[in-house]
């Protein structure tokens, strides 16, 4: 890759908030559908590790098809366009993709300092979007993009993929319900034993193949990991943080990274409830976990499942450090329960294909994502708040003017 293509691209990251005039006034609800009258034809920008596999994907859905795969690495693009569609056309410029006509719809799956800037790009030229976790990098980003979907009416999506999940949906069902009770709060973790760096052939691509490690090109385990977590308690809430404080360092992998590689921060919601959401790049127990503690009741959630843990109500008294009478055990969960989320006859689905699925859907029928531009919007400015907390060690808080009601 030439130091033009880098130059050239921060560029448009920095100056894309400029370009508010480029949206046509005049586009129809939603866009246009799709061109062909059959499948949605799709561009994908950014086919490493999370492109290809949105590739992977897309081959088990009927209403998209690859016709266009982006990438600078050409290894990358090598990959995917052996996945995609037959006649597809393989770009190195993002742009040159865009100016395509016979593309209805992009996804982009790039890092996320690009993710603003070619979204941007994309809407205004009249394509639908699906855009990967977090959808912004900035809070200026994020509200920016909330006024570019509502003026141009485009379907636009964000990558938080278990907002189309059923295990997400009965969790929600639940707690609203009042299984757990009517005081609870959220721990969650994101936990992973690995230095997060790949090998690189040419010092010149070190920031494009890791930009995870790097400030100006990501947020590190809050943007990467957490991100989900967030947006999941965003979605169970029906809420945003209204503040948020934080901690992160880099005290294991001392290999140049600026991005932390633990984290811990602490959200508070409306009516009081908290959550914390914690990863760390050095140790994996538990990967992968959430958990609602309520008055009532405790629920577990993993990858695919989640358990209820009911609360006892034992007292058991005793001696403790030669006090007599002291309390021993006040209480404790009761036997774990798994949530059944899916009907009799029923298999669990990847959520990614349901979340594609939706895409697909709302661009033939002209209706919103479940995942879409306001709760990404909610979403990127809770990462955002956390960053700065963790940053500046001050607490940050939700403003007024980030809620941008219609």
């Amino acid at each position: 890759m030439s130091d033009n293509f880098i130059n050239r691209r921060q560029f448009i990251a920095n100056s894309a908030l400029t370009l508010g005039g480029l949206l046509a006034a005049d586009m129809p609800l939603f866009g246009k559908a799709a061109s062909s009258g059959g499948a949605v034809q799709v561009g994908v920008i950014g086919t490493g590790k999370r492109g290809l596999g949105l590739i992977n994907t897309i081959e088990k859905i009927s209403g998209l098809k690859v016709v266009a795969c982006c990438d600078i690495i050409p290894e990358n693009l090598q990959s995917a366009m052996a996945k995609a569609d037959p006649k597809a056309k393989a770009y190195t410029d993002y742009e040159q993709l865009l100016a395509d006509k016979n593309i209805d719809a992009v996804i982009i799956a790039t890092p996320l300092y690009l993710h603003y800037p070619m979204a941007v790009a994309a809407l205004s030229t009249d394509k639908h979007v699906y855009v990967e976790k977090s959808m912004a990098f900035t809070i200026e980003q994020s509200l920016d993009l909330v006024k570019r979907v509502r003026n141009s009416r485009l379907v636009f999506q964000v990558g938080f993929q278990y907002r189309n999940f059923e295990l997400y949906h009965k969790i929600k069902e639940v707690v609203n319900q009042g299984w757990i009770g009517d005081t609870y709060s959220f721990e969650c973790q994101y936990n992973r034993n690995s230095d997060w760096r790949y090998p690189v052939n040419d010092p010149k691509l070190e920031k494009v193949i890791n930009w995870r490690m790097y400030k100006d090109l990501c947020g590190g385990p809050l943007s990467e990991l957490c991100a989900h977590q967030i947006d999941a308690v965003n979605y169970i809430t029906s809420s945003h943080p209204i503040k948020v404080m934080g901690l992160g360092g880099i005290d294991y992998w001392k290999d140049g990274r600026e991005t932390h590689d633990n984290v811990r921060t602490v959200y508070e919601y409306e009516h009081g409830i908290k959550a914390t959401y914690t990863s760390v790049l050095s140790n994996a127990f538990n990967g992968y976990q959430i958990r609602i503690l309520g008055n009532k009741a405790t629920i577990e959630i993993e990858r695919n499942k989640a358990y209820l843990y009911p609360e006892t109500t034992k007292r058991t008294l005793g001696t403790v450090d030669g006090v007599t009478g002291a309390t021993i055990l006040n209480a404790t969960q009761g036997e774990k329960t798994e949530i059944e989320y899916l009907g009799p006859d029923e298999k669990m689905v990847e959520p990614t294909i349901n979340a594609l699925n939706d895409f697909a859907d709302c661009i033939v029928n002209g209706k919103k994502p479940a995942s879409n531009v306001e709760t990404g919007r909610d979403s990127a400015i809770a990462i955002c708040m956390g960053l700065e907390a963790i940053e500046n060690e001050k607490t940050q808080y939700w403003k007024p003017e980030y809620d941008m009601l219609p």
